[in-house]
């Protein structure tokens, strides 16, 4: 992503990256949609099969003070430490794309980045809400409150008032998408 922004701001006085936030991302995925773009791979059948097996006839019940609730079957949610979840989610991401070629998407596992440049500022708006069709569709939300935006800039304008457009309505923009842990010494 890094060199993309990098080739962008060779033309273009500043890049918006946004950093894109799904709810319980993990926990939405549907099996059978999972199951159905897994189909459209070129894997081997035995693999297919594995997975689908995997994903397949899971249970849940709850007991509390002594009483069992109804047994229902699990039909989503993949395993986020498992080596199965992140590839799974990045299956189901698969066809998520930019509206506009001049605009650029990189997903890893529940991470979706979109990057646009100056050039193509009016298109902000569109590509956020093609991403939250596109959520809604694979029973995912999108989180306007945990997504940000960042400028960056080029070389030669740093420092300099350049004028940015106002920020997307409910996407805070940041001066860095990256928290910093805090470590309290004794």
């Amino acid at each position: 992503m890094l060199h993309t922004v990098r080739t962008m701001l060779l033309t273009n006085q500043y890049v918006h990256v946004f950093s894109f936030d799904f709810t319980k991302a993990f926990d939405s995925v549907r099996h059978v949609t999972l199951m159905g773009e897994m189909a459209r791979l070129q894997i081997p059948d035995s693999a297919y099969n594995w997975i689908n097996n995997f994903f397949g006839e899971h249970y849940h019940c709850t007991r509390f003070a002594g009483q069992c609730s109804t047994v229902a079957e699990v039909k989503a949610s993949v395993i986020q430490g498992s080596a199965q979840g992140p590839a799974s989610y990045v299956v189901i991401a698969g066809d998520l794309r930019p509206v506009d070629d001049m605009n650029r998407l990189f997903k890893y596992a529940d991470d979706t980045y979109l990057v646009v440049p100056v050039a193509n500022t009016r298109s902000c708006m569109m590509e956020i809400s093609h991403i939250e069709s596109w959520a809604t569709s694979n029973n995912l939300r999108l989180n306007r409150a945990k997504s940000k935006e960042i400028i960056f800039t080029a070389r030669g304008n740093r420092g300099k008032s350049a004028q940015l457009p106002p920020s997307c309505p409910s996407i805070e923009r940041v001066s860095s998408l990256y928290k910093r842990s805090r470590s309290h010494c004794q």
